[in-house]
Order: C-alpha cells, then sequence, then structure tokens
C-alpha cells in the first residue's frame, strides 16, 4: 500500500493555481505556442487570432505564476515559456486527448 502525505498549504495552493491556469482555452493555447520559441503580444495574437488586450491579460497571469518569462528588445517585450514541468503537463493531457 502507497503511502499518501498530506499536502501543506503552500504545495496545495501552488498545485491548484497550475491546473486553474491549464484550465483556461486562451491560456492553454499560449501556453501550447510558446513551446515553439518566443513570441511578441502582437505575434501572439496575430498568431491565435486573439485580441491583444486579451493576451496581454493572459500573458500578466501567466507570469505571476512563473509559467512565462519575459524579456525587452527596445520597445518590444518577448515571451517564452518559463517551466517545463507544467508544459510537459500540457504536453501529456494533448496527447491522451489526442491519442483516445
Amino acid at each position: 500500500m502507497e503511502n499518501h502525505s498530506k499536502l501543506d498549504e503552500e504545495t496545495l495552493l501552488d498545485v491548484t493555481q497550475i491546473f486553474k491556469a491549464l484550465s483556461d482555452p486562451t491560456r492553454v493555447q499560449i501556453l501550447n505556442l510558446l513551446q515553439e520559441r518566443e513570441y511578441s503580444v502582437n505575434e501572439i495574437a496575430r498568431t491565435l487570432s486573439f485580441n491583444q488586450t486579451t493576451v496581454s491579460h493572459q500573458l500578466r497571469f501567466l507570469k505571476n505564476l512563473r509559467l512565462v518569462k519575459s524579456r525587452r528588445e527596445g520597445t518590444t517585450i518577448y515571451y517564452s515559456q518559463d517551466d517545463h514541468h507544467v508544459l510537459e503537463l500540457l504536453k501529456q493531457a494533448i496527447h491522451h486527448v489526442e491519442h483516445r
């Protein structure tokens, strides 16, 4: 029989936040896109046919969770993935759905 210990409050909150991030279709699309390379907000909006304001809002949410990171080049900010573990969860979920 496996020994399951109770999760501490911080771990429980962090895990819940990750799944919250992955529960939104827009955020899933953005994270999936960022697996390829870094993108600017405009590139993400154009590629995924989203409103720039929506993309900015979702990137801020993902950045606060440290799932994406940014770098500035002149006046343009580029975003890239910042947590390969969460992207592995996303890849596994996509793989699971595509192979049912």
